[in-house]
């Protein structure tokens, strides 16, 4: 199993990278909790700067781009984390994707995060990430994570509260994704088993009763009525 790790940090040592290894690592451990093998590979967009601008100038990939876009496509799972810069994704970022083809990513499961400097900015990935991976189809994971500055330290494992919590939540959806698993209909409240409800049998459809008979007066004959 093949996992890409898209991340858009221009710093380093970055935050956005931090997140992203912290991220992969619990998408890994629960992969290989059953008999898997993952390969990782992290896509650093600093380094792609350069040809990333220049793919929009000469609509062709130099050799570097071209082989960070095919792992992309290839991979079976991406996580895809950027810096937060007014209120949305880094233009780096973004750029990155504009390169890759619309349908590169259809039916891919993904995990969206993001790092910022104020908890203020958390709402970029409903409002600006959510919607380009919508639009380029992929399949993202329902918890997004989202860590600012006060985020990291304070606890035993390095997190404040709550966003160890975040972390294991989304790398357990993506992992669930990537091994195809769908909630039960049970699961999802819809019944003991699909099509079944107590009190009948399993895929029968339910006797209806009979509608009423109408007493339907003819449009003239009301209007009649009125003239009278």
């Amino acid at each position: 199993m093949k996992l890409v790790v898209v991340t858009a940090g221009l710093t380093q040592p970055s935050s956005t990278r931090l997140l992203a290894d912290r991220l992969t690592e619990a998408t890994v451990r629960r992969l290989t909790d059953r008999p898997t093998e993952v390969t990782v590979r992290v896509i650093e967009l600093r380094d792609l700067a350069v040809d990333i601008a220049n793919n929009f100038v000469t609509g062709f990939p130099g050799a570097r781009l071209r082989a960070a876009i095919e792992a992309v496509t290839e991979a079976d799972g991406l996580i895809a984390v950027t810096p937060v810069f007014s209120a949305s994704y880094s233009g780096l970022f973004k750029s990155f994707f504009d390169v890759v083809e619309p349908t590169a990513l259809a039916g891919k499961p993904t995990l969206i995060a993001a790092t910022g400097g104020t908890p203020r900015h958390s709402l970029a990935l409903e409002h600006a990430l959510r919607p380009l991976f919508a639009y380029l189809r992929a399949m993202v994971a329902p918890t997004a994570v989202y860590a600012a500055s006060e985020d990291w330290g304070g606890g035993g494992d390095g997190f404040a509260d709550g966003l160890a919590e975040r972390i294991d939540r989304a790398a357990t959806e993506l992992a669930d994704l990537l091994r195809g698993r769908t909630p039960a209909p049970a699961e999802a409240g819809l019944g003991d088993a699909a099509g079944s409800r107590p009190g009948r049998e399993p895929g029968r459809q339910p006797e209806l009763e009979p509608e009423p008979e109408l007493d339907v007066v003819p449009f003239e004959q009301q209007l009649a009525a009125l003239r009278r």
